[in-house]
């Protein structure tokens, strides 16, 4: 999700102020950063695919599933490639002319999706990337998305390697969460439950999320927390979300003994409180 780049953009701030051990430098806070906005990039690109997939009627086989999900594919990107074999579909995305945007990524590389269940109650889809491409990072891997109809949930565990296409940095990641539709319904945003982790040349990071409700229309959360363990000698960061008006989040980012508070407005400006 692109609101991490803004989060830790702000966290720079820790570095004029802060004492006590545990507290992120300045370098250690644009390290943070510069990690987390590139496995948030990987998670954007291979999401967007996960998205345009859910499109198939419930309780059907899973071969006519796949079908339908094919011609709707097909209409959102007419420069896709798409072949079915059962319940699988291959997806070889810029292979034809026409549009191959979708959510605001543009694709190119290979994506399978695999209709594992149809059923009410049994929904579980498994896709694989095959150097699936988007304007900044490159992401090969797997994922497993299941739908629970009793909690109205979807779980989506992740398996993912990335490069990021400018400087071929890399990383290996994987994560576990659950989403829910906010009480306004999925058009609206989607409450977030669970964890990533990745590794790279810099060490291994690890990001808690509680409670976490993110609306599309927002370049924040706008509940929930973030807990972010670094490599740096076991120091960590929280970021607090909390909606103060319809235009106006409140952020606050704490670091060792020193906190600092932020207002976010729709159009992504920060104010120091």
């Amino acid at each position: 999700m692109k609101q991490l780049l803004i989060f830790f953009a702000l966290s720079s701030s820790i570095a004029l102020g802060a004492c006590g051990p545990q507290a992120l430098t300045l370098a250690e806070t644009l390290q943070a950063l510069d990690e987390s906005a590139l496995e948030n990039q990987a998670l954007t690109s291979s999401s967007g695919t996960v998205e345009i997939s859910t499109h198939f009627t419930i309780g059907q086989a899973v071969e006519a599933a796949a079908d339908e999900l094919r011609d709707f594919i097909q209409s959102q990107l007419p420069c896709a490639e798409i072949s079915v074999e059962g319940a699988k579909l291959t997806v070889e995305y810029g292979v034809h002319t026409g549009n191959c945007t979708f959510h605001g990524q543009t694709y190119s590389g290979s994506h399978s999706v695999e209709i594992v269940s149809a059923q009410q109650g049994e929904i579980e889809v498994h896709h694989e990337w095959d150097a699936l491409r988007n304007a900044r990072v490159e992401v090969s891997g797997t994922a497993d998305v299941t739908w629970s109809s009793a909690e109205s949930s979807r779980r989506v565990v992740h398996e993912l390697n990335w490069i990021r296409l400018r400087d071929d940095k890399q990383a290996t990641g994987s994560g576990d969460r659950t989403q829910t539709a906010l009480p306004a319904g999925i058009l609206e945003g989607i409450g977030i439950q669970g964890s990533r982790q990745w590794s790279s040349d810099t060490g291994d990071w690890n990001l808690d999320i509680d409670g976490v409700e993110v609306r599309w229309i927002d370049p924040v959360p706008q509940a929930g927390t973030y807990e972010l363990s670094t490599p740096f000698d076991g120091k960590t960061a929280t970021f607090r979300f909390e909606r103060v008006d319809e235009d106006t989040i409140a952020v606050t980012v704490e670091s060792g003994r020193r906190s600092f508070t932020f207002h976010v407005n729709k159009a992504g400006t920060v104010t120091e409180q």
